[in-house]
């Protein structure tokens, strides 16, 4: 059974005040929230794009480096850069996958790399000769063969990385072991607070997850050299900067002008002048006298001759807006 009604204006109108209404009579007072101390609060959002942009150069980097290893086509886009907890971190790998332990030598502890199954048996088929085409990721653990295969493209990904960060730290990433489960890896406690980098690799038709996390506690400790690298960036950029503008004016006219300041003269004299009247200036040729560019005062000069034309040589270089002539 269907029902037509059709709403008259006064009813339409009562229904949308109601809404308006609703919000304003809620209860808005504020709710106290206990607050989480487990939670992994301890990076700045200011590093943690700085770490943003530090990854954006790694994934430009391993898209060639990939396709020059395994000579087919990769595209990497970085995803997301988060701060979690270590259990948080592990509970987002598939089981079974491939989790690599990293020392991160010269600094404590130590960094975790994971390749989803996805990628990984993708890239193992291609270094085997294969195509890498196959959508059906098999549902197992990589074997000890595989994994020495796949170990090539583990270390083409950690120089990349170890590339990327060196503006930052000289981090010698190395591959300590690996694991196919990820709660089997129990490096970190698991309410410590990591640096989690998620990255999603295309190979072909088949696309996965590179995540790579490292203790919060080592990123906090490198927060001057973060700040250092930031500085140092922009001063190369604004050198650079100022020698494009450089480069751009210096093609550039200038009209150049010698001032010389004389004496005021009656309008009733200057009506009364005649051709072959002389006008005495009551400037001394000792006197310095302003050389302007477009209009500003720039130098300070004096009155000399070159090649029987009269000329002006620079004395100094005014700092300011301009320079008066002495008395």
């Amino acid at each position: 059974m269907s029902i037509n009604k059709v709403l008259s204006q006064e009813e339409i109108d009562s229904v949308f005040r109601k809404l308006a209404q609703g919000p304003a009579t809620a209860n808005t007072e504020a709710s106290a929230v206990a607050y989480d101390f487990r939670r992994p609060d301890r990076i700045p959002k200011d590093q943690l794009r700085d770490i943003h942009l530090l990854h954006e150069n790694f994934c430009r980097n391993l898209a060639g480096s990939l396709s020059a290893y395994l000579r087919a086509y990769v595209t990497v886009n970085l995803i997301s850069v988060l701060q979690l907890s270590y259990s948080e971190f592990l509970q987002c790998f598939p089981s079974p996958t491939s989790v690599s332990v990293l020392s991160l030598h010269p600094f404590d502890g130590k960094g975790i790399l994971e390749l989803n199954p996805s990628l990984a048996f993708p890239i193992i088929e291609i270094l085997l000769g294969g195509q890498g085409k196959s959508s059906d990721t098999p549902k197992r653990e990589i074997t000890e063969i595989e994994r020495s295969i796949l170990d090539g493209a583990l270390r083409v990904i950690l120089k990349d990385l170890r590339e990327a960060w060196t503006g930052v730290a000289n981090f010698e990433f190395a591959l300590e072991r690996s694991e196919t489960e990820p709660q089997l890896i129990q490096t970190l406690s698991p309410n410590e607070a990591v640096v989690a980098v998620g990255v999603e690799v295309k190979l072909g038709d088949c696309t996965g997850m590179l995540n790579f996390a490292v203790p919060a506690v080592t990123v906090k400790m490198l927060r001057q050299r973060f700040d250092h690298r930031w500085s140092h960036r922009k001063g190369e950029q604004s050198k650079q900067e100022l020698a494009r503008m450089m480069r751009l004016a210096e093609p550039s006219l200038v009209e150049v002008d010698a001032q010389i300041e004389g004496s005021s003269i009656s309008l009733k004299s200057l009506l009364n002048m005649q051709v072959g009247d002389t006008i005495a200036m009551d400037y001394p040729v000792t006197r310095p006298l302003q050389v302007c560019l477009n209009g500003m005062p720039k130098y300070v000069a004096h009155v000399t001759t070159q090649s029987e034309k009269k000329a002006v040589r620079i004395e100094t270089v005014l700092p300011g807006r301009g320079y008066k002539a002495p008395l």
